[in-house]
Order: structure tokens, then C-alpha cells, then sequence
């Protein structure tokens, strides 16, 4: 065999395992960010599942305050519903900026229901409602702790992928787009979780 055709086949094999691991690569970088995800949604069910008992215990106490109740539901109902088209494919820009936009409605309504609830001594020392707002409030926090996660890895993901030569392989290997971070729109919410206190 002459040299020259060593010299190929070693290029050949050489360019065929370089190929194998930047491609091994961005499917464990994708794994890794659609594994953060999936913790921000057993967070996000948490919450979703604590808001209708807080709702349920307000009831009583906020007879005349119905419309901002149902602004609650509707919100976390229309929350709950994003995460599920988020959960699908957690790297689809158009699903996180709706989920991003979802959760924002929700921490508004959850805002209006806080200032309401202020209103009323009684419900502010219900040993449910306190529990309830103790528990999200720590679900708050390990929903935000989840997220700053996720952006860690998707910021992994985006910076390989697009780095040089991985970028010339990135598309042909299915890993065209880029992953999008969850953000909010108020970059006082990324540092702090909602403030609901009973």
C-alpha cells in the first residue's frame, strides 16, 4: 500500500471521529438542557398545583373579589397549558418566549391577589393561608434556582455549537437552531421570586 493512500484513509477515519464526537457532543449538550428543563417543570406543577388551594382558601374570606379569583385561575391555567407546549421541545424559541409570557401574566395576577389579600387581617392569619404561602414561596425560589440552571446549559448548547468548526456541522446534524433561554421580561423577577406574604 502506498503512502499516500495511508495518509487518506488516516484523514478519512480521522475526519469520520472528529464528525462522531462534535456530534456526540451536541446530543449531550441538548440531553443536559432539556434535563434542566424538566426541573424547572416539576417546579412549575408544584406551583401550578399549590395555586387553585390558595384560591380555594381565599374563597371564603373574599366573597366580593371573585373577578380577581378567576384571574388567578385563568393565569395559571394559561401557564400550566404553555409549559405543556414548552415541554415538548424545551428548545423552541416560540414555546419559551409564550411560556415566558405566560408566567409573567401569572406573577401579575398573583400580584393583584397578594395586594387584595392585604385587605383582609383574617385571611392574612388563616394557618392554611400561611402554610400554602410558605410553600410557594420556597417553590418560587426552586423555580428560579431551576431556571438559572437551564440558561446555564442552554448557554453551553448555543456557545458549542456555534463555536468554529462545530458550527459548519451543527445544522447538517439537526442542530440548526438555537436553544432559547427562559427570561422574563422584569430583570427584577429573574433575582427574586415573587413576594407573597399572608
Amino acid at each position: 500500500m502506498e503512502i499516500s493512500t495511508i495518509i487518506f484513509w488516516v484523514i478519512v477515519i480521522g475526519g469520520l471521529v472528529w464528525a462522531v464526537a462534535i456530534y456526540n457532543q451536541l446530543v449531550a449538550l441538548r440531553n443536559r438542557f432539556r434535563n434542566a428543563f424538566a426541573q424547572i417543570e416539576v417546579q412549575l406543577k408544584r406551583r401550578y398545583d399549590l395555586i387553585p388551594n390558595l384560591v380555594e382558601t381565599a374563597k371564603g374570606y373574599l366573597t366580593h373579589e371573585r373577578e380577581t379569583l378567576e384571574a388567578v385561575v385563568e393565569a395559571r391555567n394559561a401557564a400550566a397549558a404553555g409549559l405543556g407546549r414548552a415541554q415538548s421541545d424545551p428548545g423552541n424559541a416560540d414555546a419559551m418566549r409564550a411560556l415566558s409570557s405566560q408566567e409573567q401574566a401569572l406573577a401579575g395576577a398573583l400580584g393583584r391577589f397578594n395586594l387584595l389579600v392585604e385587605a383582609y387581617p383574617e385571611l392574612k392569619a388563616n394557618t392554611t393561608m400561611m402554610q400554602l404561602s410558605e410553600e410557594l414561596t420556597s417553590t418560587e425560589n426552586k423555580v428560579a434556582f431551576a431556571r438559572q440552571a437551564f440558561n446555564d446549559q442552554v448557554m453551553a448548547y448555543n456557545t458549542y455549537k456555534q463555536s468554529f468548526p462545530q458550527n459548519f456541522l451543527s445544522g447538517p446534524f439537526g442542530h440548526g437552531q438555537d436553544a432559547e433561554l427562559l427570561e422574563f421580561a422584569d430583570s427584577e423577577q429573574i433575582q427574586q421570586a415573587p413576594k407573597v406574604s399572608f
